[in-house]
C-alpha cells in the first residue's frame, strides 16, 4: 500500500504542476518536496507518471515552473554531494531528482529556445573561479553527479576506520581511492555490492542524458560544434575526471557475464552488473569523441588524454582480453540451449575498440605484435557475417569494416592472418581448412554478394582491406581463391563496369589483389594460380574490353535482368558449417536509425608505399582525375549515337559512359597477370596432355614446385592505403553512436517520441 501511495502522490503533484497557471516560488519547499521528498518510487515509475505531452504543456505554459523544477532539482543533489547524504532517505531523495530530470532533459533539448536553459546562470550557484560568482545550472548538476558517483555507502565501499557515526568527508574525498574496479591504474577490486551498482547506474544514465544533447542537433559536415556537457564533465574543472574514466574503463573490460559457469545461471540471479557495464560503455564512447582539431577551441577532453596516454603492457593485455572476451561471448557455443548469457552490447564494444586503437597507437601496435588480434577479429566477422541481411545493422557492418581498414593498414595484421583458423564458429560459410585470411575472404564475399543493397558503398573499403594485407598473405585455399574469381568475374561483366562511373574502381582493387600475391606471394599460392589458369578466359576479356556504344546501350539494357542472377551464380558454394544459421532480414517492425553517408575511398584513406627496409612512405594524393585519351574518337562516334533510337537524356548518358571508359580501360594492371598466363598455361597444357593429368591435385603438385623468377615485370612497390580522420567519419561515428544509444535504451525509453534531430528513427 505504501508504494502505491507514494505513486499517487506523486502523480498528484505532477497534476499540480501542470494546472498551475501562476508561478510556484522557488521557496516553496512544501510544493516542490513533493516531488521527491516523500516518494519511492522507480525510473519506470516516474516516466508512466510524468507523461511527455504534460511536460511539453508546463514548458510552453508554465515556463517558469519548469524552470523551477529543474533548478529545485538540481539544488538537491548538491546539497547531497556536500553532505554525502548519510540517510536513507536522502540517498532516495538522490534517486527522485536524477530520475526526474533523466524524464525532463529530453523536452529540454528538444526545443531551440530552452536548449540554453542550463548553461545560464543561476543565482545563488557559486563558481569560485568566475568573478561573477555563478556558476550554470549545467556546470553545478555535472560536479554533482561526479561527486556522487564517489559517494562512500552509496556509490562506494566506504574507507571510514573509526565509529558508527564517524563520517566522510565528501570534499576531501580523493576519489583515487575509490575506483570501482581493479585494472588500468588500480590494484584492488573492491567487493561488489549491488546496491551500489543499481545506483551507479542511475547517476549515468542521467549522464548520458545531459550528454545527449547533441541529439538534438542535424548532422553538420563541418563537425565543429562542441558539446558543452561533454567538454565540462572531461575538462580539469572535474576533479574526478581521472578515477572516472579508470573507473568505467575498468568496469567494463573485467566483467565476465559467464561468472562461474553455471548453466542458466543468468535465469536464477538478476545481473546488476551488466547494465552498469552497459551504461559506463555508453558514456566512455560519447565521451571519447575526439573535439580536437583546427576549427575547433576548446579544453582538452582529459578522458580522450588519459585514454591515449595508456602505456604499459600489463593494462593493455588487460584492455584487450577484456574486450574480446566480450566480443567473443555472443559466439559461445554450448551443448545445453541458451544456458550461457549472451551480452546484447557489442556494438557499443566494437566503438570503443574502434577508439582505442584510433587515439592509443601503442595500444594499436600491441594489439598487433601477437595472434591476440585474431581473438577481436572472429567476433568481428561473425558479426559481419549475421549482420549482412538485416537492414537494421547496416551501422554495425560499417564500423566492423572501418576496424578492418584501420586493421590493415599495419603490416602485422597481414602477417597475422596467416595463422591456421581453428577456432570453427558456426558460420553460415563453406566448410573450410585454411588461415583467418580465407576466413575474412569468404564473410566478405558473403557480404557483397549476399548483404543488403544498403552495404554497396562498402565494397570499395572491402577490397581495399583485402588489397592492403594481399602482399603477406602466403598461402591461399582453394575456396578463397574461388571467391576472389568469383568476385572479378561479377565486377567485370559489361553491365556493372558500364553501369556507374565508379564501379570500375572495384576491378582495378582485384587485379592489385592478383598482382600482389603473384609478385610477393607466389611461391605458397598454388591454389590461387591454378585457379586463375582455369578463370583465365575473365582475364582475356578484360584486355578485350569492348567499348562501343552499341555494347554499353546493350549492357546497360541487359542490367534489369541480370542482376538478380550475379550474385549466385558461379561461386561453388558448397556445404555450411554445422550449427550455423543463414542470415535473415530485419523482422518487419523493427527500429533502426538514419546514418550519414561515409566519405569515397580517397578521402577516407591515405596512400603509403612499403619501402624495403618495411617503413611506410605516406604519397601525396593523386589530385587530378586520370586524363581523357579519347577525345578524338569522339567526333566519329557521335553520328552513330545520334543514328540510335534513343532520347536525348541517354545519349547524353551514353557519351558520358563512353569517355570514362575510354579514360581507364588503358590502364587496367593486367601485364603481371597476362605473363603469368603466358608462361603457366602452356605449361600446365603440355603436362595434362603429356601424363593424361585429369586430377586438379596433380596439377598443383607441379605449380607448388613452378617458378616465375626473371620471367616477370619487375615487382612494383607495395601500396597500402591507411585510414585517415576526416570531419565525415567523425560525424557518422556521431550519428552511429547515438542511434545505437538511442535504440537500446528502451527501459525506461529516454528519448522515444521526443524531437530528435542527428538522425531519423525508422521502422523497416
Amino acid at each position: 500500500m505504501g508504494n502505491a501511495d507514494s505513486k499517487l502522490n506523486f502523480r498528484k503533484a505532477v497534476i499540480r504542476l501542470t494546472t498551475k497557471t501562476q508561478p510556484v516560488e522557488t521557496t516553496d519547499d512544501a510544493f516542490w518536496d513533493q516531488f521527491w521528498a516523500d516518494t519511492a518510487t522507480t525510473v519506470q515509475d516516474v516516466f508512466a507518471l510524468v507523461p511527455a505531452a504534460e511536460i511539453r504543456a508546463v514548458r510552453e505554459e508554465s515556463p517558469s515552473n519548469l524552470a523551477t523544477l529543474c533548478y529545485k532539482a538540481v539544488e538537491k543533489l548538491v546539497q547531497a554531494a556536500e553532505s554525502g547524504c548519510p540517510s536513507e532517505k536522502e540517498r532516495q531523495i538522490v534517486l527522485n531528482c536524477t530520475r526526474l530530470l533523466t524524464r525532463i532533459l529530453p523536452y529540454i533539448f528538444e526545443d531551440a529556445d530552452w536548449r540554453g536553459f542550463f548553461w545560464s546562470n543561476v543565482p545563488g550557484a557559486r563558481d569560485e573561479d568566475n568573478d561573477d560568482g555563478a556558476r550554470p545550472l549545467a556546470e553545478s548538476l555535472l560536479l554533482a553527479v561526479s561527486d556522487l558517483l564517489f559517494c562512500p555507502d552509496f556509490t562506494v565501499q566506504s574507507h571510514k576506520r573509526a565509529g558508527p557515526d564517524t563520517e566522510e568527508d565528501m570534499q576531501s574525498i580523493d576519489s583515487c581511492e575509490y575506483i570501482w574496479e581493479a585494472g588500468v591504474g588500480f590494484a584492488q577490486s573492491p567487493p561488489l555490492d549491488y546496491i551500489h551498482d543499481l545506483n551507479r547506474t542511475e547517476l549515468l544514465k542521467l549522464l548520458l542524458t545531459c550528454f545527449s544533447d547533441a541529439m538534438y542537433l542535424p548532422p553538420s559536415a563541418e563537425n565543429n560544434i562542441l558539446n558543452r556537457w561533454v567538454t565540462f564533465f572531461s575538462s580539469t574543472d572535474n576533479r574526478h575526471a581521472l578515477p572516472l574514466f579508470t573507473s568505467l574503463l575498468n568496469v567494463v573490460c573485467a566483467y565476465d557475464p559467464v561468472g562461474y559457469g553455471i548453466p542458466y545461471n543468468y535465469l536464477m540471479f538478476s545481473d546488476y552488473r551488466e547494465v552498469l557495464v552497459e551504461h559506463a560503455v555508453q558514456i566512455l564512447i560519447v565521451t571519447l569523441e575526439h573535439e580536437a582539431g583546427a576549427a575547433l577551441v576548446g579544453p582538452d577532453n582529459l578522458f580522450v588524454n588519459y585514454l591515449s596516454r595508456i602505456h604499459r603492457e600489463e593494462d593493455f593485455s588487460f584492455i584487450l582480453k577484456g574486450l574480446a572476451r566480450l566480443m567473443t561471448n555472443p559466439l559461445i557455443q554450448t551443448y545445453l540451449p541458451n544456458s550461457t548469457k549472451k551480452i546484447q552490447f557489442h556494438q557499443e564494444l566494437l566503438v570503443l575498440f574502434w577508439k582505442l586503437c584510433d587515439f592509443n597507437k601503442k595500444f594499436l601496435f600491441f594489439v598487433l605484435k601477437s595472434s591476440d588480434v585474431l581473438d577481436v577479429l572472429v567476433p568481428i566477422l561473425f558479426y559481419l557475417n549475421d549482420a549482412r541481411a538485416d537492414q537494421s545493422c547496416v551501422g554495425l557492418i560499417h564500423i566492423g569494416v572501418f576496424i578492418l581498414l584501420l586493421l590493415s593498414g599495419e603490416r602485422n595484421f597481414g602477417v597475422r592472418l596467416n595463422k591456421t583458423y581453428s577456432v570453427r564458429v558456426p558460420m553460415d560459410i563453406p566448410v573450410f581448412t585454411g588461415t583467418h585470411a580465407d576466413l575474412l575472404i569468404m564473410i566478405f564475399h558473403k557480404i557483397i554478394t549476399g548483404g543488403h543493397q544498403h552495404l554497396k558503398p562498402l565494397f570499395d573499403c572491402l577490397l581495399t582491406i583485402i588489397v592492403n594485407v594481399s602482399p603477406y598473405l602466403k598461402s591461399l585455399s582453394m575456396v578463397a581463391a574461388n571467391k576472389l574469381l568469383h568476385l572479378l568475374e561479377a565486377f567485370s561483366t559489361n553491365w556493372f563496369l558500364f553501369s556507374a562511373s565508379q564501379n570500375h574502381h572495384l576491378i582495378f582493387f582485384l587485379l592489385e589483389v592478383f598482382n600482389n600475391l603473384i609478385q610477393y606471394q607466389f611461391d605458397g599460392n598454388c591454389n590461387l594460380v591454378y585457379t586463375l589458369i582455369r578463370k583465365r578466359n575473365i582475364f582475356h576479356q578484360l584486355a578485350n574490353l569492348t567499348s562501343d556504344p552499341v555494347t554499353i546501350h546493350k549492357a546497360l539494357e541487359m542490367k534489369k535482368t541480370t542482376l538478380a542472377r550475379i550474385s549466385r551464380t558461379n561461386s561453388q558454394e558448397t556445404i555450411s558449417m554445422d550449427g550455423s544459421r543463414p542470415a535473415v532480414p530485419a523482422e518487419p517492425g523493427t527500429l533502426k536509425a538514419s546514418l550519414v553517408a561515409i566519405p569515397a575511398i580517397d578521402k577516407l584513406t591515405k596512400k603509403a608505399q612499403v619501402s624495403e627496409d618495411g617503413t611506410m612512405v605516406c604519397l601525396q594524393h593523386n589530385t587530378h582525375s586520370p586524363q581523357m585519351t579519347a577525345d578524338q574518337h569522339t567526333h566519329s562516334l557521335q553520328s552513330f549515337l545520334l543514328s540510335l533510337p534513343i532520347d536525348g537524356d541517354l545519349l547524353s548518358f551514353l557519351c558520358t559512359v563512353l569517355r570514362q571508359v575510354l579514360s581507364w580501360k588503358s590502364k587496367l594492371p593486367l601485364q603481371t597477370i597476362m605473363r603469368l598466363l603466358q608462361v603457366l598455361v602452356p605449361q600446365v597444357e603440355k603436362i595434362c596432355i603429356d601424363k593424361g593429368l585429369t586430377d586438379e591435385s596433380e596439377i598443383l603438385k607441379f605449380l607448388q614446385h613452378g617458378t616465375l623468377v626473371g620471367l616477370l615485370p619487375v615487382p612494383h612497390p607495395i601500396l597500402i592505403r591507411k585510414y585517415q580522420a576526416n570531419a565525415g567519419t567523425a560525424m557518422w561515428f556521431r550519428t552511429y553512436t547515438w542511434g545505437v544509444i538511442y535504440l537500446r535504451n528502451v527501459d525506461p525509453p529516454i528519448w522515444y517520441d521526443t524531437d530528435v534531430r542527428l538522425f531519423e528513427i525508422q521502422r523497416i
